[in-house]
């Protein structure tokens, strides 16, 4: 096995990621990096783009 590092685009954010992903709420089908996973479960339950940056930040700021 080895550990090789895959280097991921997201479609949504463009943003270039290797850690964890989600699979995209919108089809069922597509990878997105986890922030816009995270985005799009916030958005699902009307939380709005203010403080859906708060909270990832929160989020950002307990992952160090």
């Amino acid at each position: 096995m080895k550990n090789e590092i895959q280097l991921r685009k997201c479609p949504k954010c463009g943003k270039l990621f290797s850690e964890r992903c989600a699979v995209s709420r919108v089809d069922n089908v597509t990878i997105v990096c986890s922030d816009c996973g995270i985005r799009e479960v916030l958005e699902s339950i009307g939380v709005d783009e203010t403080e859906q940056e708060k909270i990832l930040d929160t989020i950002h700021r307990c992952e160090r």
